[in-house]
This record gives structure tokens, C-alpha cells and sequence, in this order.
């Protein structure tokens, strides 16, 4: 028996005031062919045959291969520490922080990351994090867009396909240009992006190192969008940033990234951690929550939600975004592993991680009829062209236990040879000299 709290009458009342006739009323929006055909649903089992059920279908995954999977998601690694730290229970149960009195310990935790990500993007202001990478690029656009009143946007073609889906997703019904800017053998067209704006540019919007594993400088081209009124912003890759030319460095305005490489595990897909920070100029236009230093009455030392005033739940009608999301535990997770490694050790972890990718490189474009599909400086992911399509040389390889990459003809057109492969700290000389001998032999 449902426990429906409200009698017929009272459902009657309610379809009433808002002009119902019926509860069907409110879903005849819903096109028939989308509405469930039965809710005949079967029996259910046991919690012993549930389990059994389950750990059937978990033994089908194959745990013994090795991966060179990346594309925005890396296997580094997490010390054990940090499961341990994220279990205590105060973390875990902790919610939305408003009541300050009672929410200290989060919104320190909060301040912390945000301290963390600014000095590892060379950046002035961070929120607590949104959904993923994704919608972080999305929102640093949307802030772009209000902060100039403009509404194109100029995207390199080598930013993630997967993050310019989410742009096209996101703004389609809200009147926006994106001019998508194609890639020059596997890295950015500075000149060209230099050349799409104008002055009804809002941002320009490039990734470093770029999907196709490029590293570039923008500082030239952040300084023509500045000096044509546009705002510049970079996507970039956490781990590596220890090692490049930071955001701030280079002038953006907006920096954004996906947290999952610091600490999160892969987990088929999240949850994941988008990772947001501007200059000072803009704060007032980044969405989500933002946790400031104060001190009270006594001057004690204490941690509060700031500038709230942008969040829906004050004024709805001025807010900055209504999909962002305080993804505190997946931040927290971030912050224990910057601080588990410190600046030396995530150093040290970007710079195996890169060294393992050249070594890679090396021994992949040492087989006939490879070669890399450009000699731009790459941190550790690399594209490697192959004589036959990548996407058959994957599927023969993985037969055998070794993921060798992504191929990209799914995402760019001419590249249908191309594989896109990454390395990281965890990947044994081993295992990439067995990749390159059993591709060598496939091929």
C-alpha cells in the first residue's frame, strides 16, 4: 500500500486552484511515445539473490588490463590516506553549510580548497567547485556573456569535444554564437581564434594542454580578446599545472578544470568535481557558494558563505546560475590529496607522468609506419597516427588486455588513424614496452 499523505478531496482541491482537471493534466507536455508503457514491474527477490545476481554480472569486468585511456580523465595515484581521511563522519554527513554555527569545520574545508586551486592556477578567487569540467567551462562562459553583455564566444576546436557538447547543450536556447575555430595538425590556431573576435565577442575559450595533448602558451592571444573587450578562458589540467605556465600567468580570466586527476577515483564516470576560479573582478559573477574569513564579535577566527546574494536561494531572479552545485565531499577529497602530496610531490607526479608519455611516444613512433601527429611539446598525452584506423587497432588490442587509447575519429574529422594516448605516475615501462611490441606486431 503507497503511503499517499493526501485524501481525494484534498487532490481535487489542489488540481483546482492551479486549473488541472486531472493529475494526467500535469504531464500532457510528455509526448505519449516518452511516457512508460506499464508500470507492471517484476517481482522482486531477495537481498541473497539480489547480491548473487550482482556479483554475477561484476565478475564479467575484466580487471586485469592495462589502460591508456585519458581525454580529461586519468588514473593517478591516491594514497590510502586519503579514503581514510574522507570516511570520518563529520565529512561525510555534512551538508549545505548556511548556518555557519554549526557548519565551521565544511566551510574551512571549503576556504582551504579554494586557497589550494587560486595558488595552483595562479588565480584570485575560486568557488567550491561545480558538477565536472564540463559545466565549470560552460558556467566560466555564461559569466563571460554577463559580465560583457555579449553573446558569441569564440571555442578552439582542440577543447574537449565532450566539453564543447555541454557548451552546445547548455546555451541552445539562449541566443548565443559559438564560433568553433578548427585545430592546426592537433594544436590551436592562435591566429585564427585572434582572428574570430570581435566586438561582439564575449570569451574566448581554449584548453591547456588541448584534447589532442598540445601544450601552448595563449598570453598573445588572451591579450588581443582583452584588448577587443573579450574575456579569456582556459581549461586546464590540474596535475599538470605544477609544471606549465599557469592561467593566471598567461592573463586569463577564467580559469576552470576537471578535479577528478587530483585524488578522485574514475568510478565509470563520477562523481567528479568542477573546478572554478577568476580574477577578483569577476567573483560577483561566479556561481555556486564561495566561503570567506571573517571574525566575529570576540575577533575570533571564523568561516561563512559570502555573496550570497548570487545564490537562487536569496534572490532567485538575480541568480548566476540554476545548475550549479557544491560538490564539498568531492572537493574536500581534492584538497586531502594536494595536501597529502604537497607542491613537491605533485611536481614529482606530473613530471613521471610526462616522462612515462615521451618514453611512450618513443617507442610508439619507433614502429613503422607510426608517427606522432604533430612536434608540439606535450605533457602526458600524445596523438600517434596510425597506417589503419585507430578505432580497429583498439578493439584488436583490448582482445588482448591492453586499452591502447582513444581513438578520435569519433570526435575529428581526418583523424579516423589517429589514437589519442596518455600516461601517467602508474604506468610501468613494462607494460609500455608491451604496448609497443604488441602493436608493432598487429600492425
Amino acid at each position: 500500500m503507497p503511503y499517499i499523505p493526501h485524501t481525494a478531496q484534498e487532490i481535487r482541491e489542489m488540481l483546482g486552484v492551479i486549473g488541472a482537471r486531472d493529475v494526467a493534466d500535469l504531464f500532457a507536455e510528455i509526448p505519449q511515445a516518452l511516457r512508460p508503457k506499464t508500470f507492471d514491474l517484476p517481482r522482486g527477490a531477495t537481498e541473497m539473490a539480489v547480491r548473487a545476481a550482482m556479483e554475477e554480472l561484476a565478475a564479467k569486468n575484466r580487471t586485469d588490463m592495462v589502460s591508456f585511456l585519458g581525454g580529461g580523465f586519468y588514473d593517478h595515484f591516491v594514497p590510502a590516506a586519503s579514503d581514510y581521511l574522507l570516511a570520518r563522519g563529520e565529512f561525510a554527513t555534512a551538508y549545505t553549510p548556511y548556518q555557519p554555527e554549526a557548519s565551521q569545520g565544511t566551510l574551512q574545508a571549503i576556504f582551504e580548497y579554494q586557497t589550494a586551486v587560486c595558488r595552483l592556477f595562479g588565480m584570485e578567487c575560486a568557488n567550491a567547485g561545480v558538477y565536472d569540467g564540463g559545466t565549470a567551462l560552460y558556467e566560466a562562459l555564461m559569466m563571460a556573456v554577463r559580465h560583457t553583455r555579449r553573446k558569441k564566444a569564440v571555442v578552439s576546436q582542440a577543447v574537449s569535444p565532450i566539453y564543447r557538447i555541454v557548451l552546445s547543450t547548455y546555451t541552445r536556447n539562449l541566443g548565443l554564437e559559438l564560433v568553433t575555430v578548427p585545430h592546426k595538425d592537433g594544436c590551436d590556431d592562435t591566429e585564427a581564434l585572434a582572428g574570430a573576435i570581435d566586438d561582439k565577442t564575449a570569451a574566448v575559450v581554449v584548453q591547456n594542454p588541448n584534447f589532442l595533448g598540445a601544450i601552448q602558451d595563449f598570453t598573445a592571444l588572451f591579450a588581443a580578446a582583452a584588448a577587443k573587450g573579450a574575456l579569456s578562458v582556459l581549461s586546464g589540467y590540474p596535475v599538470l599545472q605544477t609544471v606549465l605556465k599557469t592561467p593566471g600567468a598567461m592573463g586569463a580570466d577564467i580559469a576552470t578544470a576537471e578535479g577528478q586527476s587530483l585524488g578522485l577515483p574514475l568510478s565509470f564516470g563520477g562523481p567528479y568535481l568542477g573546478i572554478m576560479t577568476c580574477k577578483k573582478s569577476l567573483v560577483r559573477q561566479m556561481p555556486g557558494r564561495i566561503a570567506g574569513r571573517t571574525v566575529d564579535g570576540a575577533g575570533r577566527t571564523g568561516y561563512v558563505l559570502t555573496l550570497q546574494a548570487r545564490e537562487q536561494h536569496i534572490r532567485r531572479e538575480k541568480a548566476t546560475s540554476n545548475i550549479c552545485s557544491n560538490q564539498a565531499l568531492c572537493a574536500l577529497r581534492a584538497l586531502i590529496n594536494v595536501c597529502l602530496a604537497g607542491e613537491e610531490g605533485l611536481a614529482r607526479q606530473a613530471a613521471l607522468s610526462i616522462e612515462n608519455a615521451h618514453y611512450a611516444a618513443m617507442k610508439l613512433a619507433a614502429i613503422p609506419g607510426v608517427r606522432l601527429l604533430n612536434d608540439a611539446p606535450f605533457g602526458n598525452e600524445f596523438t600517434a597516427v596510425f597506417p589503419v584506423k585507430a578505432k580497429l587497432v583498439a578493439r584488436k588490442l583490448m582482445d588482448e588486455g591492453i586499452i591502447p587509447g582513444f581513438p578520435l575519429g569519433r570526435y575529428y574529422k581526418g583523424l579516423e588513424n589517429a589514437l589519442l594516448v596518455c600516461c601517467t605516475e602508474k604506468h610501468e615501462r613494462a607494460a609500455i614496452d608491451r604496448l609497443a611490441r604488441r602493436l608493432g606486431k598487429l600492425l
